[in-house]
């Protein structure tokens, strides 16, 4: 995929957060990241819990950072296996979207 399509494809993500519902044809780990970027953490949370998979497991982790409890977010970054980043939860939040788009 191009750098144009790609970074497109990123932007038309961040702007379906002003829609009142996630795209159906997301995948559930980007539907997590989505109602995240609403600030609905329990909805994020919710289509993640019963997931297996790498993905699954980093959008986890980066949940449970967000909510504090760094115990059970480095769990979840062991099983993605990726490093708890020093990044703003912001930064991170962006660099799953880019990454798992």
């Amino acid at each position: 995929m191009n750098l144009f399509v790609f970074m497109d494809r990123v932007q038309s993500f961040k702007e379906s957060l002003q829609n009142p519902s996630p795209a159906k044809e997301l995948s559930p780990v980007m539907t997590s990241l989505w109602y995240d970027g609403k600030g609905n953490w329990d909805q994020a949370h919710a289509q993640l819990d019963h997931l297996g998979g790498r993905d699954a497991a980093w959008v986890h982790a980066y949940l449970h950072r967000k909510e504090g409890d760094m115990w059970n977010a480095d769990y979840w970054y062991a099983r993605a296996k990726q490093t708890r980043p020093t990044c703003s939860l912001d930064e991170e939040w962006e660099q799953l979207v880019e990454a798992l788009l």
